[in-house]
């Protein structure tokens, strides 16, 4: 697994998947609030299957 996932948008991830989950605990969006585990588990890991069919990056290239 190579690093797909850069800085700025790993942050933005972890904060969307934070809300989500923090929405769904207080049931103020529903059980749909939950899928916030997926932004933040890429955004943790730093790889998003979903980038490789296209071959995005959003990592600083070396």
């Amino acid at each position: 697994m190579k690093a797909n996932v850069g800085g700025l948008d790993r942050i933005a991830r972890i904060a969307a998947g934070l809300v989500l989950i923090g929405l769904a605990a207080t049931g103020t969006v529903g059980v749909w609030g939950w899928i916030g585990v997926v932004p933040l588990a890429t955004g943790s890991l730093g790889w998003c299957p979903a980038y490789l069919p296209f071959g995005l990056s959003t990592c600083k290239t070396k």
